[in-house]
């Protein structure tokens, strides 16, 4: 059961690091970001700091919002939030073609929430990948409580580096987490390479739109507000990530932005026009609720000075996104399905790299 409390939102701010050290934590990432005067170059360089630094303040704040799986989807008309979240995690296991038994690679898997769907609804085992400690140990309470522990586990690790021997998976997936990779390219092919030949690789990634203007003013403070609010070292655009898969010597089936057909909004929860009683945590009165509490509790001891801060940028992370979502010029759900040659090895030849 996912941690969705008032006092674990509280205690959980920091994940990993010394409750003493949050605040000064906040002021180095918020470094990294343009806002505060940082440069691209340097999140590229310090991504594994940035990234690990961005999940350990924001993990709790995302699992007391949005339960234990940390993405947008494509949603019906009539479907709930939830509802969406489960057939976006579904369709991806059903383009992937899994079968029961097979091994499976979840790169960047957050606290397990996709990891422990597409494990149960295709009788999968499923390896999160994860290189911030404090994600994998809720990861690992979670998975005993679902009863996939015997069947799924993590392993913390640099998805630009992974830790396993060639052509070792029967698939691989990604659920809006190679965003956070510094170069697209040096991550596909690591997936590549553990990928067994044949077999698939499918991603839902965050991306700039073709409507996106790189010397449109207000569409790089757009842009700006979602890489400092979700820890990421610069937003591709959709043809730089379908360019860098075909260099990675993949084969791509078939890629769409998802979003361009949703009959309900991808930023709809987080718009503040919008109001829902099942995400109510996610509304601007929720947010507004939430943020006093932050303060309070921060306030008074209970949640660590630099709370307030976190809450701060995750709202402007959210009207990026909305204002992203609006405008067209950015979307969290460019699909793609990509398929290693069955006459591949576990590295590209050199026509690849």
């Amino acid at each position: 059961m996912s941690k969705s409390g008032t006092f674990d939102l509280a205690s959980g701010v920091g994940g990993k690091i010394e409750k003493k050290e949050v605040l000064s934590a906040v002021d180095k990432y918020e470094k990294y970001h343009v806002s505060y005067g940082g440069e691209e170059a340097a999140r590229k360089e310090n991504y594994t700091d940035m990234v690990n630094k961005y999940y350990d303040l924001v993990t709790s704040f995302y699992e007391y919002g949005w339960g234990e799986s940390f993405h947008f989807a494509h949603r019906w008309n009539g479907e709930s939030l939830r509802e969406s979240i489960k057939r976006h995690e579904h369709f991806l296991a059903l383009n992937l073609g899994l079968k029961r038994g097979q091994k499976v690679l979840d790169v960047g898997c957050g606290i397990g929430g996709p990891l422990r769907e597409v494990a149960r609804f295709s009788g999968t085992s499923v390896t999160g990948l994860n290189n911030n400690e404090y994600q994998i140990t809720r990861g690992k309470t979670l998975n005993r409580v679902a009863g996939v522990d015997s069947t799924c586990n993590f392993v913390k690790a640099d998805f630009m580096k992974m830790p396993f021997a060639d052509n070792t998976y029967d698939a691989v997936y990604a659920v809006e987490a190679t965003c956070h990779a510094p170069d697209a390219l040096g991550c596909y092919k690591e997936i590549y390479r553990v990928l067994k030949p044949g077999q698939h690789f499918a991603a839902y990634e965050w991306c700039m739109t073709d409507s996106f203007d790189a010397s449109n003013q207000e569409h790089q403070k757009i842009k700006a507000a979602i890489e400092l609010g979700d820890g990421l070292p610069d937003i591709r655009h959709t043809k730089q990530c379908l360019e860098a898969l075909k260099l990675a010597g993949f084969e791509v089936i078939w890629d769409k932005d998802l979003a361009e057909d949703s009959p309900v909004p991808w930023y709809l929860p987080l718009d503040k026009s919008h109001f829902s009683l099942t995400s109510f945590r996610l509304t601007a009165m929720g947010r507004f609720v939430t943020r006093n509490m932050v303060k309070a509790l921060e306030y008074v001891g209970l949640a660590p000075a630099g709370s307030q801060r976190v809450q701060m940028f995750l709202e402007e992370a959210a009207e990026g996104l909305v204002a992203g979502g609006k405008k067209e010029i950015f979307t969290p759900m460019y699909f793609f399905l990509a398929r290693k040659p069955l006459s591949a090895s576990g590295t590209q030849d050199s026509t690849a790299s």
